[in-house]
């Protein structure tokens, strides 16, 4: 989506650093770190500051624009929001992030909600393991 309009919709003003966070995000495969996205702004000749760029995120966060991952590492990760409901799978030895977008979750959610009589309004799944590399390297 065209950062202009998603930061008009929004009721943004539109500046270089959170179109560039928008154009860094929306190029990512997965959910990338504030860090990651520190860098790739420096990376970008945006002049910013940490400062700024978190205070980016959390108005991204608050107008739904980004959504916020915990992938159970002690940080956060951001990946754009609207993307079909997926899950990640996070290889323990290098790190790398895959999206797991096949899971039929709203099924059980609905058997959830019947069962228990409750009523679910989001989740969290995360898939740990060895990614294909890695599996490799192990059995060498």
């Amino acid at each position: 989506m065209d950062s202009f309009y998603l930061l008009k919709t929004n009721d943004l003003k539109v500046t270089p650093i959170r179109t560039a966070i928008l154009l860094i995000l929306g190029s990512e495969k997965g959910p990338i770190g504030v860090s990651e996205i520190i860098k790739k702004v420096e990376a970008s000749g945006v002049s910013s500051d940490p400062a700024t760029v978190f205070r980016t995120m959390n108005s991204f966060v608050e107008k739904k624009i980004v959504r916020p991952i915990q992938l159970f590492e002690g940080k956060v990760r951001y990946e754009m929001a609207g993307l079909a409901d997926h899950h990640h799978f996070i290889c323990k030895n290098c790190g790398v992030i895959q999206d797991i977008s096949d899971c039929n979750i709203s099924s059980l959610e609905k058997e959830i909600d019947k069962e228990k009589k409750v009523q679910i309004h989001n989740h969290s799944l995360a898939f740990f393991g060895l990614c294909k590399k890695c599996v490799g390297l192990s059995q060498k």
